[in-house]
C-alpha cells in the first residue's frame, strides 16, 4: 500500500505540473555512467548476510568493498515549473565476488571456493529542486523520491556441511525480490538548449529478505542490505514537448 501511494503521489505531482507548462517546455533524456558503493560494514542492517559471512565461525574471506562496481542508467526528466522537475529512471549494477573459507581447506590442500553475486536494478521516481532555474547555464539541484529496487543475490560453488563431518559439496543458493525505499540525490549540471552534462550523487536505502533458504547464515531470517551511494556523470539530450 505504501508503494502504491508513493507512486500515485509522484505521478499526480507530475500531471499537475505538466498541465501548467507551455508547449515549449523542455524535457531531458539523461544517460549516466558511474560507480556504486555498498553501505559499509558498520552501517549495514542487522542480520545482513554479507556481514554474517565474515563474522561467522566458518568465515568467508572477502571485503564489503569488493561488491562496489560500475553503474549505468538512464532517466527522463520533465519540467513541473521553472524551479521543479520530475524524473523517472532506471540503473543497473552487478558484481561477482570470489571468496574462500578462512579456516577450512579441501583434503588435497586446495581452497574451498565460492562466488557471491549481487545484482541491483533500481527504478527511481523523483522530484528535484533547481534553485537557479532551468534556464540557467549552471544548474545545481537536489531532491528525492521513491526507489523500487529489483535485486538478485546468489552464492555458488563449494561449501562445507558441518552437520556431516565437514563434508564438502557443490551447490547454488539464490534469492531475489523487489524492495521499495527512499532515494535522495544532489548534483550540478551545465546546460544549453540542446545538451546538458554534470555530476550527481545518489543514496538508496532498502533491504531484501533472503527467507529461510540455506545461505549458511546463523540468523533465522537473513537479509541483504541493498543501500549505498552512487557517484555518476550524466549526459543529457534536451528537447521540447
Amino acid at each position: 500500500m505504501r508503494q502504491r501511494l508513493g507512486v500515485l503521489a509522484l505521478l499526480g505531482a507530475g500531471a499537475i505540473g505538466l498541465s501548467a507548462q507551455p508547449a515549449a517546455a523542455q524535457q531531458t533524456l539523461n544517460f549516466s555512467f558511474g560507480y556504486f558503493t555498498l553501505r559499509g560494514e558498520d552501517a549495514r542492517v542487522d542480520g545482513d548476510i554479507l556481514n554474517e559471512h565474515r563474522g561467522a565461525e566458518a568465515a568467508l574471506v572477502y571485503d564489503i568493498e569488493d561488491f562496489n562496481g560500475m553503474s549505468i542508467g538512464g532517466e527522463w526528466l520533465v519540467p513541473l515549473s521553472q524551479y521543479l522537475e520530475a524524473g523517472a529512471g532506471v540503473s543497473f549494477t552487478r558484481r561477482t565476488v570470489p571468496s574462500v573459507y578462512e579456516d577450512f581447506i579441501d583434503a588435497d590442500g586446495s581452497e574451498i571456493e565460492q562466488d557471491l553475486r549481487l545484482r541491483r536494478v533500481p527504478v527511481d521516481l523523483t522530484i528535484r529542486v533547481v534553485p537557479l532555474g532551468r534556464q540557467s547555464s549552471v544548474q545545481p539541484y537536489f531532491g528525492g523520491g521513491l526507489s523500487i529496487i529489483s535485486w538478485r543475490y546468489s552464492e555458488s560453488g563449494e561449501f562445507v556441511d558441518f552437520a556431516r563431518g565437514n563434508a564438502i559439496f557443490r551447490e547454488q543458493f539464490v534469492a531475489s525480490g523487489s524492495e521499495t525505499g527512499p532515494v535522495v540525490l544532489g548534483g550540478v549540471r551545465f546546460a544549453n538548449d540542446s545538451l546538458s552534462a554534470g555530476a550527481e550523487v545518489r543514496f538508496h536505502s532498502a533491504e531484501g529478505e533472503l527467507g529461510t533458504s540455506s545461505f549458511a547464515s546463523p540468523s533465522p531470517a537473513p537479509k541483504i542490505d541493498l543501500g549505498g551511494w552512487t557517484y555518476q556523470f550524466n549526459i543529457g539530450l534536451r528537447f521540447g514537448l
